[in-house]
């Protein structure tokens, strides 16, 4: 069989340029891609880099859907299934809301898809799909294969060079998809040497780590970095605050290679994080986790949320003077959004305040819930301003970092990324992602820099090594 596999474009946010929709593929399908019998031909389009066809009949379409992709999924969907060609879907908002996806699909995965994917292959094969494939346990993280990475134009995206150490997280903050009753958040890691098996497979000693909580298993965490320094790489992650309890993993962190890490430091106010169950954060520890963080030579990217029922409109200048006051290198900023699905949701659904049912404004950047100290305008508006005056040029020099060693890559996240986004994007859809991301990388990072010039020597003395350029 032909299986292609589709990622719909995301709906980009007022502050998003190019850099956003092609920052990295969608590693899922490229999981879906390694789990498929090689007997079958597997394609991937990813709608974000690329305009897809739709006329083609491969024989299975498998859609990743997201709550703000619904709205193209299901009208790709539809127009594949008008013309016989079967589809399914999977993906976050398929497990969390299926009624929606399977009036548009043949089949509908619901969970994790390390043991439904070959089952749903073969039913496939032998026309006899069912139109729901649930998962009933928790898959053992050992089973998720190295990501079939030459179904990929590398070239396309800023980064290829992501993956995971594991799947899930500790934490059930209700307005997390980890709050929905179908979603198997149970935190679990792979083996070490999967993950090295893993980062070996990206050629590059650059690598991002999605999960959503890289510390949710200290202990598997202070047994992994020691191999990371033995690898010599350089890396990013996202942990939760509590990560300012442990000195001695910041202390690995810093030596292993780590160069920024992404918080969800979600509000200011210490009663929103209680209402929504996110009691791992505690605001009076929140300068001294930044401090810790910085004196080891790590940038930290706030996460936060604004919208909560404790919320009124002087959230935004308050978070902004933290902001600054802790010289927090960059900041992504969230409207609460009530996922379908997620305890959120439910809450609101029954209070009668969600105001807009249009999928493709659930991305963090719409109030489509009725906050209850702020009017949808007034909730909007300031999460427009709060990006304008975090990123204005008085604040950009305001927080510059104490470390000169983090100024190159604070100001290329800070000035290229995201005060002049949109005007530096052209350039990589000119000249390529990645050679722009290569570029970032390489002058970011004195120890790059140094490689390729102890490299340079050892090639000249015609020492036989493969090149780090090639290897990336």
């Amino acid at each position: 069989m032909w299986i292609k596999l589709i990622s719909p474009m995301t709906t980009a946010r007022p502050m998003d340029s190019i850099w956003k929709t092609r920052m990295a593929p969608p590693l899922a399908l490229l999981v879906l891609g390694s789990l498929t019998p090689d007997r079958h031909k597997v394609t991937l389009e990813d709608e974000n880099i690329e305009k897809i066809r739709l006329d083609d009949r491969p024989d299975l379409v498998g859609i990743t859907v997201k709550v703000d992709t619904a709205v193209r999924a299901f009208e790709i969907a539809d127009r594949y299934r008008a013309n016989g060609v079967r589809v399914v879907m999977g993906g976050i908002h398929a497990t969390a809301c299926p009624d929606d996806c399977v009036k548009h699909a043949d089949s509908v995965v619901i969970g994790d898809a390390e043991e439904i994917w070959p089952i749903l292959v073969e039913d496939a094969e032998q026309h006899s799909l069912k139109k729901i494939y649930r998962n009933s346990g928790t898959v053992d993280a050992s089973r998720i294969p190295v990501p079939k990475w030459d179904m990929l134009n590398h070239g396309r995206y800023l980064f290829t060079n992501t993956l995971t150490i594991g799947r899930g997280c500790p934490w059930r903050c209700d307005f997390c998809y980890n709050s929905s009753p179908n979603i198997d958040s149970s935190y679990r890691t792979k083996s070490i040497s999967q993950i090295l098996d893993e980062i070996s497979s990206l050629g590059t000693d650059h690598v991002m780590f999605i999960d959503d909580n890289f510390i949710g298993s200290p202990d598997f965490v202070r047994k992994l970095l020691p191999e990371f320094k033995r690898l010599g790489i350089t890396w990013q992650t996202a942990v939760s605050t509590n990560i300012g309890l442990y000195d001695d993993i910041l202390d690995m962190m810093a030596d292993s290679g780590c160069k920024s890490l992404f918080i969800g430091f979600e509000s200011v106010n210490q009663k929103n994080l209680l209402n929504c169950h996110k009691a791992q954060n505690k605001i009076e520890g929140y300068d001294a986790t930044i401090e810790k963080i910085h004196k080891r030579g790590m940038l930290v990217n706030a996460s936060l949320v604004f919208g909560f029922d404790g919320d009124d409109a002087s959230v935004f200048p308050a978070t902004l003077e933290w902001l600054v006051k802790n010289r927090v290198s960059t900041m992504t900023a969230h409207i609460l959004t009530p996922y379908p699905g997620t305890v959120l949701f439910r809450k609101l659904e029954v209070e009668g305040r969600i105001i807009d049912r249009n999928l493709k404004h659930y991305n963090t950047a719409h109030a489509v819930f009725m906050p209850a100290k702020m009017s949808p305008r007034e909730l909007e508006s300031g999460y427009l301003k709060m990006y304008a005056d975090f990123y204005s040029w008085i604040n950009i020099l305001r927080r510059l970092p104490i470390s000169d060693s983090q100024i190159m890559a604070y100001l290329q996240f800070n000035l290229l990324y995201r005060k002049f986004g949109k005007q530096t994007s052209m350039l990589g859809s000119i000249f390529g992602m990645r050679r722009l991301a290569e570029f970032a990388r390489r002058t970011s990072y004195p120890k790059w820099r140094k490689r390729d010039a102890d490299e340079i020597v050892l090639l000249n003395g015609r020492t036989a090594l493969t090149s780090l350029t090639t290897n990336r």
